[in-house]
């Protein structure tokens, strides 16, 4: 017998299903992220347990880059491991190419060498034939946007990759690469993973349009805003938090005195609704239909179930949206509140 076995419940409706954009591919409404607490020498009992525990939720969307874990490529490799326990036809496989992955002018950023080369040792590493998703993970500035693209295209000719999407660029970028495939001939574009959290609104600039007349999908990743969103800092910073290490994601203007006030109202509203601070801050991101999926971290099972529970009340009046944007509105956030930021 094996060691897994899925829950044979696991499509009983707990998770919903959203189109990605028009394309006919579904996303689960939260997907698990695999870029912390996946790397490592050898997959752990805690990262099974993550991964089993997510299949058994509904979640069937795992997202990685080719630079995750430390040390770089090892959340795949570990990753890879772990879901030839699913059966692969009823899971998506995510892989990105665009940060540093190795020494010289070759290991990093959008050009045709880059990216194919680093498809090709991201499906070693996984252990797989195709991607589902393969994304271009940053806008290069230095490549033109139709040899990435082209690079792109290739993968889905190959059949390394079923489709393709982008991350991190601009309304404007995003526009323009949708032209380039359309006039190139290239296999389309068809989502668009952007950072977005209440306390990272960019998106609703002008990006999130932009998607939805063009057809793509968006796939909201830090919605939890790397932790800052959560109960984790209600009652301060604790030890061996994000906020709390050399090199944190979180930056000590984002953990301010009134950024936790914030977190406070925010959480005062989350109790009124029933849900924990992290479970609203998920739903507010979902309740967008154009966001398809709301794109998770996690280090342990349990809190990956309890986020999932956030799909069972994803509605806001008119009157909790205004109270919500007057929370937010005394955020201290000058550096991230509208910034595209990885």
């Amino acid at each position: 017998m094996p060691d897994y076995i899925p829950d044979s419940k696991r499509y009983d409706g707990r998770m919903p299903y959203r189109k990605c954009g028009r394309w006919g591919l579904k996303l689960p409404e939260i997907t698990l992220g695999c870029w912390h607490n996946f790397g490592g020498e050898t997959p752990t009992n805690l990262q099974k347990n993550m991964i089993h525990s997510s299949f058994d939720s509904g979640i069937t969307h795992f997202d990685l880059a080719n630079n995750y874990g430390p040390p770089y490529g090892s959340a795949e490799i570990n990753v890879g491991k772990i879901l030839q326990d699913l059966p692969r036809d009823e899971i998506l496989i995510t892989s990105k190419a665009g940060y540093d992955m190795w020494p010289g002018p070759y290991g990093e950023w959008g050009s045709r060498k880059y990216i194919l080369a680093s498809l090709d040792q991201s499906l070693k590493r996984m252990g797989v034939e195709y991607f589902d998703l393969f994304y271009s993970h940053r806008f290069d500035p230095n490549t033109p946007l139709d040899e990435t693209l082209a690079a792109l295209d290739s993968a889905v000719r190959q059949g390394k990759a079923l489709y393709t999407g982008i991350s991190s660029y601009s309304s404007e970028q995003t526009q323009k690469s949708i032209e380039v495939s359309k006039n190139n001939g290239f296999s389309p574009l068809i989502i668009h993973q952007p950072n977005y959290s209440m306390l990272n609104r960019w998106v609703e600039d002008s990006l999130l349009d932009t998607c939805e007349r063009n057809g793509l999908g968006v796939i909201a990743f830090c919605p939890l805003f790397q932790g800052l969103l959560t109960d984790k800092y209600l009652n301060g910073i604790p030890k061996g938090s994000r906020a709390s290490i050399h090199k944190s994601p979180l930056r000590k203007n984002e953990v301010s005195e009134q950024n936790l006030k914030v977190i406070h109202e925010l959480n005062d509203h989350a109790r009124q609704r029933g849900q924990s601070l992290a479970q609203m801050a998920l739903a507010w991101v979902l309740r967008d239909q154009r966001v398809t999926s709301a794109l998770i971290g996690a280090s342990t099972a349990s809190q990956i179930v309890e986020n999932v529970k956030a799909v069972q009340q994803i509605e806001f009046t008119v009157d909790e949206l205004g109270k919500l944007n007057r929370i937010l509105a005394k955020a201290n956030l000058p550096n991230s509140l509208w910034a595209n930021e990885g």
